[in-house]
């Protein structure tokens, strides 16, 4: 396995829609994980991509994450690869990142399919176990077990971000501290 460097990593908010989230095993977890998340990429200054699954019947992204963004702008995608999207796939490949950390709902859905076409587009799919998940507890573990076995690398919010980060003293090292305390 390689190590996950800044200047080779983007991520990617998958469907967190106020139609959607309220349904999701252990919403509330979640939405606190990601925002974590979120606030610590935003540190690192990693880019952000994020998407929202068939608008009309799912709803907007969440105020809880929107409110994140100084300027908010999601993809919307009606496929549940972000990958078969043609506006999502050009803005990725335009991005010239091979590492794509991915937080998102629902993991047996959107998540796993985007996940596996990333590997067979020759990216990596760093998935963050605590910031992704579906309606049933069980149908998250057989996509992380999935998604393991097609070679992404799974991992927690905590664990990417200090990995992003690489060492302590640093401004953005104190600031990561402070979120995950």
């Amino acid at each position: 396995m390689m190590r996950i460097l800044t200047e080779n990593t983007l991520a990617l908010v998958i469907d967190y829609q106020e139609r959607l989230l309220p349904h999701i095993h252990e919403n509330h977890q979640l939405l606190e994980n990601t925002i974590l998340l979120i606030k610590g990429l935003k540190t690192l200054e990693i880019p952000l991509l994020v998407t929202e699954q068939y608008r009309k019947g799912l709803g907007m992204t969440t105020s809880e994450i929107s409110d994140l963004f100084s300027c908010f702008n999601p993809m919307e995608k009606v496929s549940f690869s972000c990958l078969d999207d043609r506006v999502f796939y050009k803005t990725l490949a335009d991005n010239g990142k091979k590492n794509v950390v991915i937080c998102g709902i629902e993991a047996h859905v959107c998540v796993l399919q985007t996940a596996i076409d990333l590997i067979e587009n020759d990216y990596v799919p760093v998935v963050v176990a605590d910031c992704i998940s579906s309606r049933k507890l069980q149908d998250k573990q057989t996509a992380i077990n999935r998604m393991r076995q097609a070679g992404a690398i799974i991992t927690s919010y905590e664990s990417i971000l200090f990995e992003l980060c690489r060492v302590a003293g640093t401004g953005q090292f104190r600031e990561i501290s402070k979120l995950v305390k």
